[in-house]
């Protein structure tokens, strides 16, 4: 993939292309980086310290570097760079109130809003 011009991701689709994900949590984890990016928590730079600091961890460690394992060394240094700019609680209020409202939508009128409640309905 080639890096379109003002993308500071050189893996990220260009509009010609299309993301490929082996598995869902890599294309969360890919947005959530994006949008943590864009929102300005971090830096291009900070990010690229973090990515490459997993990687040259893990080829340490013996890591074949076949690329199989990219997005395992993208979520670690996700997490990294959250847990470094205490980004966890910002996000977890956000998760938080995006259950809340899934929650109330859930939720006859004039009954209780309970966290989760409508996961449960299926079990009946």
């Amino acid at each position: 993939m080639n890096q379109a011009p003002g993308n500071p991701f050189p893996f990220a689709p260009t509009p010609t292309e299309d993301a490929i994900f082996a598995e869902p949590w890599q294309a969360r984890a890919f947005g959530v980086t994006m949008a943590l990016y864009q929102a300005g928590h971090f830096t291009w730079p900070e990010w690229v310290e973090a990515l490459s600091g997993e990687i040259a961890a893990a080829k340490a460690r013996g890591d074949p570097d076949t690329g199989e394992t990219y997005y395992l060394h993208w979520l670690a240094a996700l997490e990294r760079i959250v847990a470094a700019k205490n980004l966890s609680a910002a996000f977890e209020l956000r998760t938080r109130k995006g259950e809340w409202a899934q929650a109330a939508a859930h939720t006859p009128h004039g009954k209780p809003i309970v966290l989760g409640a409508h996961d449960h309905h299926h079990d009946h």
